[in-house]
């Protein structure tokens, strides 16, 4: 299992048009082609309150190949991104890491 870590950093005050977008559509879009969280956070204390940071679990880089190409190239996904971004873009930033667990990691 490898994950990937994935920081989003929003524009002033967009934070909540992000966290509407995975609830309400892009986690059901994820599901259709077997994405699988490991879990999402919000920054309460750091440098920049408007990142949303998340952690994807993989198979393996084939399997993270695979499925996020399909994911990003599926029309509901672009129908989703538009409607979000009816009122501005949200997005300032993205950054994201493909990560291996340890041998003592709680999480493999």
């Amino acid at each position: 299992m490898i994950y990937e870590i994935r920081i989003y950093d929003c524009l002033p005050g967009r934070l909540p048009a992000l966290l509407n977008r995975f609830a309400e559509y892009t986690l059901a879009i994820w599901d259709k082609h077997g994405i699988r969280q490991a879990g999402f956070f919000t920054t309460i204390v750091g440098e920049n309150s408007q990142h949303l940071t998340y952690l994807i679990a993989w198979e393996s880089l084939a399997d993270n190949d695979v499925k996020w190409k399909a994911f990003t190239t599926d029309p509901a996904w672009h129908k989703a991104r538009d409607e979000s971004e009816r009122d501005g873009q949200i997005l300032s930033n993205i950054s994201n890491q493909l990560l291996s667990p340890t041998a003592f990691s709680a999480v493999q």
